[in-house]
């Protein structure tokens, strides 16, 4: 396996608070990983030293072959990075902000990439305005384009449509499939479950450390399984007797005439819930699987964190 990202015992103090624990996880190359947690719980912190910004305080981690420590001007080169409040040049126009990266980066022919990407977020018509009369949409576009404008292997992107609207938010979200379709890496850390779910091909649960982690559908069934909801003419105390019984450590949950059924293997537990509710007198109108959600998992694993309980967020300095 090609691993973009790979991190063993990732930790980071400021002082005597710890703000990333142990942290251990890999990302392979083109692959789109995103990063959940409350505030507080080392999201950003965690990004910020993986791009060779912020030294950990114990553990390591390499990214794209270069060890964070030892080579972190190298990892600043090669990645990209999209944070949740981008700082811009604000007397300089959208164009003048990329020509500036061009010239950082060494870019050749920069006026050819500069209009790609004016034209591949939609920013042609900003062009020449000065960032600072732009809306907080339009300046995450002009971040993003910055973001990508040296066209990294992998990108970092903290928030990326945190109080943009609704047609700002689709650009970045039809920008994220195309990155996946020309296999960058991308890290991805938001409070958007949905967002996650719809672009992640894995999400890590973190609160300073790594609570869970797995595809989507993965943690759904590994946490809480799926629920086998049954429709009935009437619900006895007898039927309610009986689907326990199948269910074992399995939750029953009764709402009106829908008897709620969790399993960890639905396909195979669901005939014998039937036939148990059949053999207890009840008469079945309707049997449906529900799949749980994410942010059923969420609650259930990190509902009870408080902000700052996973450590300061942000990566600030101390």
């Amino acid at each position: 396996m090609n691993w973009a990202i790979e991190t063993e015992g990732l930790t980071r103090r400021f002082g005597d608070r710890l703000a990333v624990d142990g942290l251990s996880f890999r990302v392979a190359a083109g692959e789109t990983y995103a990063l959940l947690g409350p505030n507080g719980a080392g999201k950003t912190t965690t990004v910020r030293m993986l791009c060779g910004v912020l030294p950990p305080s114990g553990g390591g981690a390499r990214v794209l072959g270069h060890d964070v420590r030892r080579e972190a001007a190298a990892v600043r080169a090669r990645v990209g990075l999209l944070t949740e409040t981008p700082g811009l040049y604000d007397r300089l126009t959208v164009a003048q902000v990329l020509g500036f990266f061009a010239e950082l980066y060494g870019i050749e022919r920069p006026q050819e990439r500069i209009d790609r990407y004016l034209e591949l977020l939609d920013l042609g018509p900003q062009r020449d305005m000065p960032t600072a009369a732009l809306s907080k949409g339009m300046r995450q576009k002009v971040a993003l384009a910055r973001a990508l404008f040296h066209e990294p292997a992998l990108l970092f992107l903290d928030e990326p449509t945190a109080g943009l609207d609704v047609p700002t938010q689709r650009t970045v979200r039809d920008l994220l499939v195309r990155l996946k379709r020309d296999g960058r890496t991308v890290v991805l850390t938001t409070h958007n479950l949905d967002e996650a779910e719809r672009a992640a091909d894995r999400i890590g649960l973190l609160s300073g450390r790594l609570v869970a982690e797995g595809a989507p559908a993965e943690l759904r069934r590994q946490q809480l399984g799926r629920r086998v909801l049954v429709r009935l003419e009437r619900i006895d105390p007898e039927v309610v007797a009986a689907a326990h019984e199948v269910a074992g450590d399995g939750t029953v949950e009764v709402v009106g005439e829908l008897l709620k059924v969790s399993f960890l293997d639905a396909s195979r537990s669901t005939p014998d819930l039937v036939a148990a509710i059949v053999g207890a007198g009840a008469r079945v109108l309707g049997v449906e699987v529900e799949e749980a959600t994410l942010e059923e998992v969420y609650l259930r694993l990190l509902g009870g964190v408080r902000a700052g309980d996973g450590g300061r967020d942000l990566g600030a300095h101390p």
